[in-house]
């Protein structure tokens, strides 16, 4: 904590919550605030820029094919006559949607697996524990990609599921570990002698205090996640034709790159401010909830 942060925290007229605290640690990081306003201007291009575009994604203009961005295509145009603005608006708002779904998920998954097996132990927690170790072994990557065929031509919401079923391990033994050490605090055990049931202790007692935790590691699965679906997607074992997402569209601007960039170049650049928003908001909230992983990033750069 700052000297500034103390003082203001003294006084008695201006103390600030713990809240209040987090966020002015987390404004006073440039990147962080950055990373905000680039996300928040990714979602904008996403949901509000198709009601500006003058084509659709999946309208085609066979006069116009591989064209240069112009006043009439502002992006270009396809091989096929595709406008390059309004697919690369719908691949940027798939790839969000994605993104933020697996995020939800995923998170929402550890927090509940490692928040009862910290508490309850015995045998939920072995169970819980080989769980997470077996699914820790296998080939995620591949395991998605032999099941591609399961949401080709169906919804890609079964891709999400995918997704979300091999990405919230890591989070839950951590979840599970501060739980472990949360459940002999005395406020745990008094709702336990009041006859609270588990899974409101677990709810409303434990999860709450590793809040923290939580909203980092969605943050941080956000992008996390981007990456992942466009790598699946260029390879082909993502999102399906004729829908589109970042990745199917740099994996068909690739052999172009060079010579027409526009098709790879819009797509390229959308996906790398998205994914370093998010790594510069997931930075800004760990320094934030932590000030001290702040400071040891520091020496340790001295040293």
């Amino acid at each position: 904590m700052t000297v500034t942060e103390l003082s203001v925290e003294s006084s008695p007229s201006n103390r600030l919550t713990r809240g209040s605290l987090i966020r002015l640690r987390f404004m006073r990081n440039r990147l962080a605030v950055a990373g905000v306003v680039i996300l928040v201007l990714m979602f904008v291009a996403a949901f509000i820029g198709p009601f500006f575009s003058p084509y659709r994604w999946d309208e085609l203009d066979f006069e116009a094919l591989l064209q240069a961005p112009s006043s009439k295509h502002w992006f270009g145009t396809s091989q096929i006559g595709g406008d390059v603005f309004a697919l690369t608006v719908r691949g940027l708002q798939k790839s969000l949607i994605i993104g933020l779904l697996v995020a939800v998920f995923s998170t929402g998954l550890a927090a509940v697996a490692g928040g009862f097996a910290g508490f309850l132990g015995g045998k939920v927690d072995r169970s819980v524990m080989w769980m997470i170790d077996a699914l820790l072994v296998l080939p995620s990557f591949l395991i998605i990609a032999v099941m591609s065929p399961l949401y080709r031509g169906r919804t890609w919401l079964i891709f999400v599921v995918l997704l979300a079923a091999f990405g919230w391990m890591v989070t839950a033994r951590i979840v599970r570990s501060a739980t472990m050490s949360l459940r002999e605090r005395d406020f745990v055990r008094a709702a336990q002698y009041m006859g609270v049931p588990a899974r409101k202790i677990v709810f409303r007692h434990l999860l709450p205090n590793v809040a923290s935790i939580l909203i980092i590691d969605a943050t941080l699965n956000v992008g996390a996640t981007i990456l992942s679906e466009t790598g699946l997607s260029y390879l082909g074992f993502g999102v399906q034709p004729p829908d589109v997402s970042l990745g199917s569209l740099i994996a068909e601007g690739t052999a172009s790159a060079l010579t027409y960039p526009w098709l790879f170049m819009f797509a390229g650049s959308a996906l790398i401010l998205t994914v370093l928003a998010v790594s510069f908001i997931g930075d800004g909230l760990r320094d934030a909830f932590d000030p001290g992983s702040n400071k040891s990033k520091k020496k340790v750069g001295k040293s």
